[in-house]
């Protein structure tokens, strides 16, 4: 018999295992052929024992092909029974094959499958033999029995098996979530040392270059005072950084640190941020009326007010005017503005091309749930203008501590 070898449900052979225990079920039922026989059944002739061990047979395919093996259980047993063999050896190959068919599913089948055929088969052996009609639709309860009990299975299978995907689902959400958050936390370091370098070397640059030009223009009349005072504000500037450095690293580096902010810098941090400007020579005035602010707001208030500093002092020169203002706005948000008297027109870039420093800008604000326009002024110079949300609904400022 070859039904189902080499294809069926995923196109698999039967397993050795499958054929095992087809044999054990044939070995385990031979005793029955034997006894309860009724009063005109006999043991199995020859006939009857092939009949027999092809209906075990055909256990091996019931993985593959449950409603294909109780099919052609149907006339394998119908004969067998029908010559009067010993009726109770083929009870166990017939349970499994009704069980096979209820794991499998899906439920309507079984439904509707199993009561017909046990009607049809009841209706057919009570008009032939009334005896053994009577006996089948006693044992109905046996038949219903294993129905039950391979539904039940299945049900049972089917919920571990969506118990498995969910956990494998939320693994893999929880996997995604923490790569996302890994990126997150690259692109915030990533903004956190370009603000803090661009910011610093900028500073030197002008600096450096201050000391270089008081020795090119009269070097028989060395200014050693003014020298000495740019080489001093370079070691300050080298020093800050180094601090800001520092603090950015501890944070980074400890997750126990209070609201998992540490030393982050914040509104607090816009004098030395003047101060520093005003050392690389720009002219720059600082009006903040606001005190207190979130942290993650306040973070952001810093880095675009350093980075806009920078961009003024590398574009439009030392003696570039600028203006910092951060105020409450009417609906409880705040407003910063930096603005510069640079060149007209003036980019902040260096060659034309789209920098990072406005992309780092407009990534903080956006992560405080607020809006940024950064443009030249009509009169010449750069613009730049933020308004983040109240202090009490910074959406941001949550993910900011987690970050941290």
């Amino acid at each position: 018999m070859t039904m189902g070898v080499g294809s069926g449900r995923g196109d698999k052979r039967p397993t050795w295992r499958e054929w095992a225990f087809a044999a054990a079920i044939g070995v385990a039922s031979v005793p029955l052929g034997f006894v309860g026989m009724g009063p005109n059944a006999h043991t199995p002739d020859v006939l009857g024992w092939t009949l027999f061990a092809l209906s075990a047979l055909t256990l091996v395919w019931r993985r593959q092909y449950p409603m294909g093996v109780l099919l052609v259980l149907i006339p394998v047993e119908g004969t067998y029974h029908r010559l009067d063999n010993a009726h109770s050896a083929l009870i166990p190959v017939t349970m499994i094959a009704i069980y096979s068919v209820a794991v499998a599913g899906p439920r309507r089948r079984t439904l509707t499958v199993l009561p017909t055929l046990l009607g049809l088969s009841v209706i057919m052996l009570l008009s032939v033999n009334p005896h053994e009609g009577l006996e089948l639709l006693r044992i109905s309860g046996w038949i219903l029995a294993c129905a039950i009990t391979g539904e039940a299975v299945r049900v049972h299978r089917n919920y571990i098996a969506s118990i498995v995907e969910r956990a494998e689902r939320a693994e893999r959400t929880r996997e995604e979530e923490a790569a996302r958050r890994v990126a997150e936390e690259r692109l915030r370091i990533a903004r956190d040392l370009h603000d803090l370098l661009a910011h610093s070397i900028t500073l030197i640059g002008v600096q450096t270059s201050v000391a270089s030009h008081v020795l090119t223009v009269d070097p028989d009349r060395l200014d050693r005072t003014a020298i000495s005072k740019a080489l001093d504000d370079i070691s300050e500037t080298c020093r800050t950084a180094r601090g800001e450095l520092r603090s950015t690293l501890e944070v980074l580096r400890d997750a126990e640190l209070p609201d998992g902010r540490g030393a982050l810098p914040g509104l607090g941090g816009l004098a030395d941020l003047v101060e520093s400007a005003r050392t690389a020579g720009a002219k720059v005035t600082l009006d903040a009326t606001v005190d207190e602010v979130p942290a993650a707001v306040g973070a952001a208030v810093y880095r675009i007010v350093q980075e806009a500093l920078t961009n003024a002092v590398r574009h439009a020169g030392a003696g570039v005017k600028v203006a910092v203002s951060v105020r409450p706005e009417s609906g409880g948000g705040l407003r910063l503005s930096v603005e510069d008297d640079g060149p007209a027109g003036a980019a902040p870039t260096a060659s034309g091309t789209p920098g990072y420093g406005l992309v780092g800008m407009r990534e903080r604000v956006r992560s405080v749930g607020g809006t940024l326009e950064a443009a030249p002024r009509g009169a010449g110079g750069f613009a730049v203008t933020a308004v983040l949300p109240p202090q009490s609904a910074a959406p941001g400022d949550s993910a900011e501590r987690n970050e941290g």
